[in-house]
Formats: structure tokens, C-alpha cells, sequence
């Protein structure tokens, strides 16, 4: 039976067998620019994804931004930070924090205009797709933080832990839940989060602080999502392996994150078939660098280790700048995978 997308990413988070492994791409705007828009749509056209979005844009949220977050120059976000981007296709960064002085800390104004949504016209676009349908809404509080104080302010932050650094985690964290709350009302199938915690060999601070002033903001997220019937989904680069066990815990349906730098056998002999595995190719070397062959022994080696017949890996990665004839082969290698896998025991 070939199912909708909507049943089999419901299938594979629930390990319930699904007719193949479904497909995700995250293609960045430089995608298009370097291959062609054209290009990428017959890519797609050949190996159709399961994931989509409801039409829906907030225009009051986006009243409150300023030019366009993936052109060259300065953009500036619904929070008031300032983007400079150098490069066209890509986000830039943000170069003067508003926060570098606490004394600014009270006049800070969360977009409330983010969770005033139009549930009924979002809703009405739901009802038209069967792919397993994101909601418009991403917080990201660790790195909101990055944005508003500066990375190496932020680190001292969470060293020291004064109080202002407390009442910023909670102002966010209020408008966070609010506007994930007001998506939980909706028919999307999902929510999600991010928030880039790794460096190249482990974890951007110590776990127990990790544990302490974030865990508890995560699982707040997933209890949101759960209570509503809605699977929650997380995304974060670098290595992460030191707090898989947590998001496991908290509730987290499907991760994210660059396998390839960790010991992808380890990650599967503790947690496959725990937690589904939001897909990822290594995007540093293999995919802008690699062959073809190369790309399919990636994917096998995921697959070895973390997929099974009756799920746990989503067939995703992020499209750039690499050869167009490693994508072809990162998702035909899936395809033939799930084939070999529907056919015999786990």
C-alpha cells in the first residue's frame, strides 16, 4: 500500500513500519542560485519529499522586520537584531548585539505578533495537503540569546548566571511557549525547535548547565506539542552525543543533527530505535566534496546503523552548494535502501 507522506513520517517516529524511508530537504536559497531553481524542482519531482508547511504568513510579525535575511547587507528580525550578510543564499550574523548592556534588559519587547495567527485560514490549508505539515514556529532560545547579548558575553553569562541572564531566559522562554501554544491549536502535524549546541568534539558548555537552564525549557516545548497531539521535533549542529539521552527523556521525537561528527555506531548501539533520526549527510566534507559513491556510502552507514524496517531515520539533508549528482545519489541510496529493508527482518 503506498501511503500519503502525512502516514509515513507518522509510521517511521512511531516505528511502525512505514512502505519506505520518507524524505525531507532543507534547501537553502543559495541551492537555487548556484543549480538553478528548475534544477532542484526536477530533483524533487523525482524524489518527492514529505514534509510541507500550511500557506500561511503572518504579516504583522513581518511588519516588524527589515530587508531580506538572505540578501547581501543588513537585515533586521522581529527581536530587533541586526543581520549583516555577506553572501547571497546564505543568514549572516549579527555584529552589535542590543543586549551587550543589561541596563537595555527592561526596554526588551518580544514580537508578540508571533503567535497572533489566523487558526482557521491555517487550517483550511492543512486540510488541502497530506504531507506531514510543519508549524510556522521555531524557537531557538540559546541562540535568541546569542543574538541579543553576543556570543562571548552569553558565555560569561552562563558561567556566572547573574540574575538578568535568568529574567532574559524567562521572557523568552514566555513567548516561546505562547507561540508554540497558539501552532498547537492548529492542524499541523508537528513542532519544532533549535538550537546549535555542539562545537566539532562536544558540547558548547558543561551538560549540567545544559541540564539545568535549558532541559527544563525543551521539555516544556515537547509537553506542549504532546498535550496537543503533535510530535516534537529538535535541530542542532555539532556534536551532541553527551545529551541525547535527555532528549530522549524530555520527549523529543526526532533529532537532527550531524551524525557524521560522532561515532555513528555508538549513537546507534545506544539509541536507535529510542528516538527517529531527522536524516543529516555530512555537509562539511562528504556532500560538497565527495563523489557520488561516497554519498551512498554515507547513507548506508546511517542506515546500518540506525534504521531498521520499521523506522527511525528520515531521509534528509541540507541542499547548498554541493554537486547536484549528490543529492540524486544521497536519495536514491535511501530508496534502494528502504527497499532492501521492507523486504527482510530487522
Amino acid at each position: 500500500m503506498t501511503m500519503t507522506g502525512r502516514e509515513r513520517v507518522l509510521r517511521t517516529l512511531e516505528f511502525d513500519s512505514p512502505d519506505r524511508v520518507p524524505r525531507d530537504l532543507w534547501r537553502l536559497p543559495i541551492c537555487d542560485l548556484v543549480h538553478g531553481k528548475a534544477n532542484i524542482d526536477a530533483l524533487l519531482n523525482k524524489y518527492p519529499i514529505d514534509f510541507d508547511g500550511p500557506d500561511f504568513t503572518n504579516h504583522k510579525l513581518q511588519a516588524l522586520t527589515q530587508g531580506d535575511p538572505y540578501a547581501v547587507g543588513q537585515y533586521t528580525d522581529e527581536w530587533g537584531c541586526v543581520f549583516e550578510n555577506l553572501k547571497a543564499g546564505i543568514i549572516g550574523e549579527v555584529k552589535n548585539p542590543p543586549l551587550t548592556d543589561w541596563s537595555r534588559l527592561e526596554d526588551l519587547r518580544p514580537p508578540v505578533e508571533s503567535y497572533d495567527i489566523d487558526v482557521e485560514a491555517i487550517n483550511a490549508s492543512c486540510a488541502a495537503k497530506d504531507k506531514f505539515l510543519w508549524a510556522h514556529a521555531c524557537p531557538r532560545p540559546f541562540e535568541r540569546c546569542q543574538f541579543l547579548r553576543g556570543a562571548e558575553e552569553l558565555y560569561m553569562d552562563l558561567a556566572e548566571q547573574p540574575d538578568e541572564l535568568l529574567q532574559l531566559l524567562d521572557t523568552i522562554h514566555t513567548h516561546d511557549c505562547k507561540e508554540l501554544d497558539a501552532w498547537a491549536r492548529t492542524d499541523v502535524d508537528y513542532l519544532r525547535f533549535i538550537d546549535d549546541w555542539g562545537s566539532q568534539h562536544s558540547l558548547l558548555i558543561n551538560p549540567d548547565t545544559w541540564r539545568k537552564l535549558f532541559k527544563p525549557m525543551y521539555a516544556e516545548y515537547a509537553r506542549i506539542a504532546h498535550d496537543a497531539g503533535k510530535k516534537i521535533f529538535m535541530h542542532s549542529d555539532g556534536h551532541i552525543f553527551d545529551i541525547y539521552e535527555d532528549l530522549i527523556e524530555i520527549g523529543i521525537d526526532a533529532i537532527n543533527s550531524q551524525l557524521f561528527c560522532m561515532d555513528i555506531e555508538e549513537i546507534g548501539n545506544h539509541f536507535k530505535g529510542r528516538i527517529t533520526f531527522w536524516g543529516e549527510i555530512d555537509r562539511q566534507h562528504i556532500l560538497p566534496n565527495g563523489t557520488p559513491d561516497d554519498c551512498r556510502n554515507a547513507v548506508q552507514r546511517v542506515a546500518d546503523a540506525l534504521w531498521s524496517p520499521q523506522g527511525g531515520v528520515i531521509a534528509q539533508f541540507e541542499a547548498a552548494e554541493a554537486p547536484l549528482e549528490n543529492y540524486d545519489a544521497v536519495y536514491d541510496q535511501w530508496s534502494r535502501v528502504g527497499q532492501v529493508a521492507s523486504s527482510r527482518p530487522s
